[in-house]
Order: structure tokens, then sequence, then C-alpha cells
């Protein structure tokens, strides 16, 4: 097994028959909820070209998403709206995201993780594709923002499209307060 399998080696070496990675992605935008996933794969699986999704292509990450839903023991895929962001504060709606993709796993985990993680880094692809899904939908109903290009992010087309056209309802709006000094 790979260097990915490390932190899990630990885990099961130490005794512990479950282990689970859980990853978020969509913290850092103006636009859209923040995802989460939740994943337990099987021991010894070997999945190749698994890594971190930031560090993979969008391809990549949508062939490894398909491998990851159907060999996992358990998954787990939630949001946190961009409303509960704005009443929570974004770090707490992740914690929310996170442990709404734990409460769909169907078999109970210990969780705890580093970056050397086969599981969290499943958890990454997860939660990333899953999050692009969702904003190309969103690209589809407020076609004026650009959502399929930036995902939400804070691109210079994407402030000018607010500058232009306002909010719309899938904006943070605590995540615009500085949207005229941009």
């Amino acid at each position: 097994m790979t260097e990915l399998w490390n932190y899990e080696n630990r885990c099961w070496e130490a005794g512990y028959e479950t282990v689970c990675g859980v990853d978020e992605a969509g913290r850092g935008p103006l636009a859209g909820p923040v995802c989460a996933a939740a994943v337990i794969l099987p021991r010894g699986l070997d999945i190749p070209g698994l890594n971190d999704s930031k560090k993979l292509t969008a391809k990549r990450r949508e062939a490894l998403y398909d491998i990851i839903t159907e060999q996992a023991l358990a998954y787990g895929i939630a949001f946190a709206s961009e409303q509960e962001i704005d009443e929570i504060n974004i770090l707490q709606a992740t914690f929310l995201a996170m442990r709404r993709a734990m409460d769909q796993l169907r078999v109970r985990p210990i969780v705890k993780g580093d970056s050397l993680s086969a599981n969290i880094a499943a958890a990454s692809i997860l939660a990333k594709v899953t999050r692009d899904r969702f904003m190309l939908e969103m690209d589809e109903k407020y076609p004026q923002y650009g959502f399929a290009t930036h995902k939400g992010y804070g691109t210079r087309a994407h402030y000018a499209a607010l500058r232009e056209f306002g909010p719309c309802p899938i904006h943070r709006r605590t995540f615009l307060k500085n949207l005229h000094a941009e």
C-alpha cells in the first residue's frame, strides 16, 4: 500500500477496526454551500491515482468519485447552506456539514486524521465533486455569475457580476461585506 495509507495502518496496528476520513470543500467561495464528505474505505483497497482533491484534475476527480462511491464500505455527503453559513459562521457550518455526512454512515467510525490518509483523500474528492456539481446546476439557474467557471470563488469576473447584478439567493451575505472594496 502507498504512503496514503500510513495513517490508517497506524490506526489498525493500534487496534482500531474502522477508520473514517472526513473533509470539506467550499469554505472560501462567496456563493453556495459548504460540502463535507465522510468515507470509510475497505482495508487494502488500491485506488490508482487517489490523492487529495486539490492535486487532481476535475476529470480525474470525477472518475475517482465513481470508484470511491462504488467501493467504499460507507460514505456520506452533506451540505451546510449559505444561510447556515451566514447564521453560524463558516467554521461552525463546516462542522455541521461534517456531522451531517457522518450521520449518514451505516458503519460507525472513530474519526481522526492527517494529510496522509486514503480515507481523507477519498472524502476530499467526494466533497469537491459534489460541490462542483451543485455549482454547475447553479450556473444554469444564475448564468450571469459564471459559477461554472469559478465555482463561486471570488474572482475578478465574479466580483464584476456581483457589482452589475447584485447577489443572488445562493450568495453568502456575510462574505460580501467588502464587496464595494473590490
